[in-house]
Parts: C-alpha cells; sequence; structure tokens
C-alpha cells in the first residue's frame, strides 16, 4: 500500500510547525519531509530537523538539477522540498507531512493528486501579532511584512481540505490527528468512523464563511 501526503501551509505564526511536530510524536508510520532553506538558521533550530539550511549558490544549483517538489522565495528567502524523500516515503508506503507556504502547496497539489491539504490559522490577526512578537525572531519591520502577507494566504483558504483554526495547541493538534487517522484505510472501523466524523467538521464549508473571514479583513 503506498503512503499518502499530507501539505500543512499556514501564516508564520500560526503554530503550524508546533502542531506538525506534536503530531509526528503521535502518529505512527508518519515521516516529516525536511526542506532546503536559504534563510539563516533561527536559535533552538537543528539543521537536518526543522530545515536543511543551505547557501543560494547550492539552492540554485538543486533547482537547476530539478531535484525540488516544490520552490519558492518567502520573505526574502528560498524554501525547497526534495523530490527523492516524498517518492520515497510514499512509494515504501509511509504517509509523509510537509509544512510549506501557499505557493508551495499550489505546485505540490498539481504533481500529488492524492495528496491532502490543511490549512492552519490563528483565531485573529491580534493573537497572530502577540504571537510573533512572542518568539523574539524578527524585528518590527519584518513582523509588519508578515502580517501584511497574511490576507493574501488566508484568501488561499479555498484551495485546501481541512482548515485548522489553533485557538487551543492541544486541541488543533487533536483536530489534525483526526483528519490524518482519517485518511488511513487501515484504522479499525469503529475508529475510522469517529475520526472521519471530526474530520468532516473540520470542513472548508464550514469555516470559510464571513464572519471568520472579517477577522483577517476580507469578505
Amino acid at each position: 500500500m503506498s503512503g499518502k501526503l499530507f501539505v500543512v501551509s499556514g501564516p508564520s505564526g500560526s503554530g503550524k510547525t508546533t502542531l506538525v511536530t506534536r503530531i509526528l510524536s503521535t502518529v505512527e508510520n508518519l515521516s516529516f519531509c525536511v526542506s532546503y532553506t536559504t534563510r539563516p538558521i533561527r536559535e533552538g533550530e537543528v539543521d537536518g530537523k526543522h530545515y536543511r539550511f543551505v547557501s543560494k549558490e547550492k539552492f540554485q544549483n538543486m533547482i537547476d538539477r530539478d531535484l525540488f517538489t516544490e520552490q519558492a522565495e518567502v520573505h526574502g528567502h528560498s524554501y525547497g522540498t526534495p523530490k527523492s524523500d516524498i517518492e520515497k516515503g510514499i512509494k515504501t508506503g509511509v504517509d509523509i507531512i510537509l509544512d510549506i507556504d501557499v505557493q508551495g502547496a499550489k505546485q505540490v497539489r498539481g504533481i500529488f493528486d492524492d495528496s491532502v491539504f490543511i490549512f492552519v490559522v490563528p483565531p485573529s490577526l491580534e493573537i497572530l501579532e502577540q504571537r510573533l512578537r512572542d518568539r523574539k525572531s524578527e524585528e518590527d519591520e519584518d513582523i509588519s511584512v508578515r502580517l501584511g502577507i497574511v490576507k493574501e494566504e488566508v484568501a488561499c483558504l479555498k484551495f485546501y481540505d481541512y482548515i485548522i483554526i489553533n485557538d487551543d495547541m492541544n486541541a488543533a493538534a487533536k483536530r489534525m490527528e483526526a483528519v490524518i487517522l482519517s485518511q488511513r484505510d487501515e484504522n479499525v472501523e469503529g475508529v475510522r468512523r469517529n475520526m472521519l466524523a471530526v474530520a468532516q467538521d473540520l470542513k472548508r464549508e464550514n469555516i470559510y464563511a464571513p464572519s471568520f473571514l472579517k477577522k483577517f479583513g476580507l469578505k
């Protein structure tokens, strides 16, 4: 049986990376595909675990060799997902999870048709701004730039299969776990029905509504 690809996106500060980390510790047969990036490493990050940090020259060389499934420039830095890691995992029956931006997600959708797309959002712009400030890894100017891009990212909600509002980290992690488990045919039927019910509640039709979008300045 082939593995399945799960694509997770969301604004910077939405908590998507923390959620993915939690899911990897609780869901079996799930592997994280580590992306390449040209941005500087942040405090607490580990090269090869969070990202593979490379020079602009090496990144361009990988583009020239067609080694990426997707690649994009975000906030002035390049990011790319290696093809070989995804293909190897899926071929051997391992589910793969990606943490990538909306640009990359659009590219992946055109390559892996059976992928499941999950978008993580904070409850509001105000909470998102506070989270960005609390992590103390960006200057005020960088935070303003990131907040300015949020509306464009949230406007892409309609392209995703599931929307998870990260109002509480534990609850959000359970929601994401439900989405992943509901996609697995090998689950015993009773558990699968329960997971599927939770996942269905997260479908974009139940969230992509004016009352939610107004919080991000959208209609």
